[in-house]
């Protein structure tokens, strides 16, 4: 039957017919999704429009107005009628009538029904107190009467939004807040609610309202698709249910999805998530817009006066080589190609979460729409941005979605598709597998100081379950999977071996724990078995806890965090008799050798600075005979005459010159036979935070000065500082300074572990120094944002600290690194 048929039984059959010809449309199989609503509008439309017309007779200044969902013809099978009976107030006794006429009509029906009675200014002055009311209005549609009245009414509603905007979008947003803490968020739920969560379909008409307010405007790009989605699972849901309810129940969602001719409920759930996600990243994006907009028309006028009635001038402050911040967002700096620098998406993400800022929508577009593919294996700044990305707590989600929404993730991480939106059906798991994912890495951060390679923490985080997206056991293939991912992302053997490992085993402990007889034997040795060695034992530990943590509050409890604690005391014991000999010192290169005779010969520090590059690579990863080659790192070579304050002078010395630290040893160096004297030599990788590398000479002669007392390294650091404000990011865990027991029996191993930042080492080598110890050689890593030192340092007789003065040393270099 085609709509025309059924609006004429409408017609003809008053509401009998208007009722068998909405059974009809709604059990069509061959009508569905936005056709349908469109026609079940249409329908209902001709039929109110005959009530009016046989009520109304020749009554004037009245029309009946849709408004809400009905407004926008957009009508479910089980949607409430949203009417308006507008009138200029000239014959109140008539109108009550007429609405009597249309309403009861329409409950005979069965129908739910909103309904309101008011004239042009009664429907205005409640919206100005309702914003529920003025919501609603803003999609108000004419069904029949008087034209003109209705006309006016939108008009004016729309003025008054446009006029109170900047009053009454803050009220939206709150409101839109308060549900989605009384909701939760529709794109992790079990059993979600379409309308009222964030993300579903009221934070889609939200989106509209801003949008009609012309102060701001929601991101276009796959919005209608995604409401469009929504709606029409709720129709479905309306059908299956034959009920008006739009939370989408457990026992429900098979019906839903075969109404919908979708392979099962994980498919159907898996599309609402998409859809939610979709809603909820427009909704950040534009409240986010708003309130620029908002505060910079607050400001104007002040900045107008202060300028002489001059245009302001947006201050962008560098955070990164090719990034900065502008109006409390992450963009591009003017200088930026992402088409030839394909570590600027990871670069401008650990930035911006590393700052506690968000990632502006245009730059995730353009680094999407531009930026090419990195080479495999990827290069050693693209690793150490993932990881900074991944340990910078709280902000790392918001950023990394924002990255998602792009389809950078995907990008940069294939293997990622198939666990994104994967929905848990497990009571334990509140978030979807890709979220949880996330979520584990931001628990891994306050363990970062637990372990002695964060960067492999985190990593491993981030994969342990990216095997939920194949069949069988997920840690047999996430095992599969980690080990290409980690080779892809320029990890090596050793490394890939152990996050293989970790992945493979990461329920081992927990599961073994809470399980097996800890007191059998077996148990113990066959988990030292499956985890190999102490190192990696430590790290399991940690994602175990990170795991549990992120899973939800019933994954993890003291008792179950005390038996996995019992099991690695116990497992720890079995790998110590294997732990490996302190490894022998490696021969020195013949630059090293010459640069350590020079400096002896003159009396001062000597040093080496060179950039290491190599040819680009393709998508494919070949390398390309030409082109601007990639940059690898900086070599800095330093020989100085074995002195007090070596350490701290040429750390402070780097930093000065905004140097940032990746790698670092420093040890004394024996000489040739016949050349008298001693050498501490450096040799560390070194990269500019952002803008191009110091001259040579230049930090030679700091060097100079540091060293001889002339240059005030603590002052000039600190001046910096004081002229850079600190942002309001992610707040790190505190840094932990450990003695290394039985590390060696030349001297007493510091190890500490924090956040890395300009200056670290430079504190850390004066607050030695100022103890009266000697470094007799170092180990700096930089991982990620992760900074792990260990110092092998003695007393002035050259012998290992006392117990008790190394417990005193490591507590006060805690204190001053919290100070």
């Amino acid at each position: 039957m085609t709509s025309t048929d059924m609006r004429k039984d409408a017609e003809d059959s008053g509401p009998s017919g208007y009722a068998a010809a909405r059974l009809r449309l709604l059990t069509e199989e061959a009508r569905s999704g936005p056709p349908r609503r469109a026609a079940l509008a249409q329908l209902t439309d001709d039929w109110l429009t005959g009530l009016f017309t046989a009520a109304a007779e020749d009554l004037r200044g009245v029309s009946l107005v849709a408004v809400g969902g009905y407004g926008r013809a957009e009508l479910s099978p089980r949607s409430d009628l949203d009417l308006l009976l507008l009138h200029d107030g000239n014959d109140p006794k008539a109108i009550a009538g007429l609405a009597d006429r249309l309403w009861y009509p329409v409950w005979d029906l069965g129908l739910a029904l909103d309904h309101s009675v008011r004239t042009p200014a009664e429907a205005r002055k409640t919206a100005g107190e309702d914003l529920k009311v003025q919501l609603g209005l803003l999609d108000a549609r004419h069904l029949a009467g008087d034209l003109g009245l209705t006309a006016g009414l939108r008009t004016s509603v729309l003025a008054d939004w446009r006029n109170q905007a900047p009053k009454r979008l803050p009220e939206l947003q709150e409101l839109c807040a308060e549900r989605a803490e009384r909701q939760g968020e529709l794109q992790y739920l079990l059993e979600p609610d379409l309308k009222e969560a964030r993300g579903g379909l009221r934070d889609a008409t939200a989106l509209r309202a801003v949008a009609a307010s012309w102060l701001a405007d929601a991101p276009r790009e796959g919005l209608d698709d995604a409401r469009r989605r929504l709606l029409d699972v709720r129709d479905a849901l309306h059908l299956a249910t034959g009920r008006a309810t739009d939370r989408l129940a457990l026992q429900e969602q098979d019906q839903v999805a075969a109404e919908l001719g979708l392979l099962d409920a994980d498919t159907l759930l898996r599309q609402v998530y998409e859809a939610a996600r979709v809603i909820s990243y427009a909704s950040d994006v534009t409240w986010r817009e708003v309130g620029r907009v908002l505060r910079s028309r607050a400001v104007r006028p002040r900045l107008r006066a202060m300028l002489g009635g001059g245009k302001p001038v947006t201050e962008r402050s560098p955070l990164a080589e090719g990034v900065v911040e502008q109006d409390g967002e992450v963009v591009l700096a003017r200088a930026a190609r992402p088409e030839r620098d394909p570590v600027l998406p990871l670069r401008a993400a650990a930035a911006a979460a590393q700052a506690g800022l968000p990632l502006s929508l245009h730059a995730v577009r353009r680094l999407a729409a531009t930026v090419r593919p990195l080479p495999t294996p990827w290069p050693a700044e693209a690793r150490e941005q993932l990881v900074t990305l991944l340990g910078s707590g709280q902000p790392t989600i918001e950023v990394w979605e924002a990255l998602e929404a792009e389809g950078l993730i995907t990008q940069l991480l294939p293997d990622w598709e198939r666990v994104r939106c994967r929905p848990q059906r497990n009571a334990v798991h509140i978030w979807t597998v890709d979220r949880h994912l996330i979520e584990t890495a931001v628990r891994a951060c306050e363990f970062t100081r637990r372990v002695s390679r964060p960067d492999l923490l985190l990593v491993s985080a981030l994969l342990h379950d990216i095997g939920k997206g194949w069949p069988g056991d997920h840690s047999v293939a996430g095992e599969i999977i980690a080990k290409d991912v980690a080779a892809r992302i320029g990890f090596d053997r050793t490394d890939v071996a152990v996050l293989s490992t970790l992945v493979r085993h990461h329920l081992l402990l927990v599961e073994t724990a809470t399980r097996r007889d800890l007191e059998d034997p077996a148990t113990v040795r066959s988990v030292a078995e499956a985890v190999g060695s102490q190192s990696t034992l430590e790290l399991l530990h940690a994602l175990t806890e990170a795991d549990a943590l992120a899973t939800g509050p019933a994954a993890w409890s003291t008792w179950r965090g005390s038996l996995v604690a019992d099991l690695v005391k116990r497992v720890g014991a079995v790998l110590a008799g294997n732990e490996p000999e302190e490894p022998a010192a490696a021969a020195p290169t013949a630059e090293q050798e010459r640069l350590a005779i020079e400096a002896v010969a003159t009396g001062s520090p000597v040093l080496a600075l060179r950039a290491q590059t190599e040819a680009p690579a393709d998508p494919a990863g070949e390398q390309q005979p030409s082109g601007d080659p990639e940059p690898l790192g900086v070599e800095l070579l330093i020989a100085v005459p074995d002195q007090k304050g070596v350490l701290s002078a040429v750390a402070g010395v780097l930093a000065m010159h905004r140097l940032t630290v990746r790698t670092a040893e420093l040890r004394a160096q024996d000489l040739p036979t016949g050349v008298e004297g001693s050498v501490l030599l450096l040799n560390w990788r070194v990269a500019a935070e952002y803008g191009s590398l110091p001259q040579a000479a230049r930090l030679r002669a700091d060097l100079v000065r540091a060293l001889d007392g002339s240059l005030d390294i603590a002052g000039r650091l600190a001046e910096r500082d004081a002229a850079y404000p600190r942002r309001r990011g992610w707040v790190a865990p505190p840094p932990r300074v450990t003695v290394a027991s039985a590390a060696s029996r030349h001297a007493t191993v510091i190890e500490v572990r924090a956040q890395d930042a300009p200056g670290l080492l430079f504190r850390i080598g004066s607050a030695l120094e100022d103890e009266g110890l000697r470094v007799r050689s170092m180990h700096v890593s930089t991982l990620g944002s992760n900074a792990v030192d260990a110092f092998y340092v003695t007393g002035a007789d050259g012998a290992p600290l006392p117990g008790d003065e190394a417990a005193s040393v490591t507590r006060k270099l805690e204190e001053t690194l919290r100070a």
